[in-house]
């Protein structure tokens, strides 16, 4: 990692320290935090994360992940449903980008 930090922008969600952090917002966290918590989810995340703003291709990430394609693609669903990725059809196969800003909102909320 550089040494320039980022700046996150303004989210919805009050970091959890926060006195306007409530239980609506503890669970819309969860599920991003969920979708995180398996080590194969957060390695496909890494990899499309580093792909940069084209994204990744499925087809790029069975190897690195060391999984069958039906298995990646299941994680990369999960990931979609937690707001973590989004995903468009570029001929047959699937593409995969970070959804920044609900990663950001992931990153405030640790503080």
């Amino acid at each position: 990692m550089g040494s320039i930090k980022a700046k996150i922008p303004v989210v919805c969600c009050a970091p959890v320290g926060s006195a306007s952090f409530d239980e609506r917002d503890a669970a819309e966290l969860a599920k991003g935090f969920a979708a995180l918590a398996d080590p194969v989810r957060l390695h496909l995340l890494s990899l499309i994360t580093s792909a940069g703003a084209d994204g990744a291709c499925v087809c790029d990430l069975v190897e690195p992940s060391g999984r069958s394609q039906p298995t990646v693609s299941h994680h990369l669903k999960v990931l979609r449903e937690a707001g973590l990725v989004a995903s468009e059809k570029r001929g047959t196969w699937a593409w995969y980008r970070v959804e920044q800003q609900r990663v950001d909102e992931l990153k405030l909320a640790l503080g």
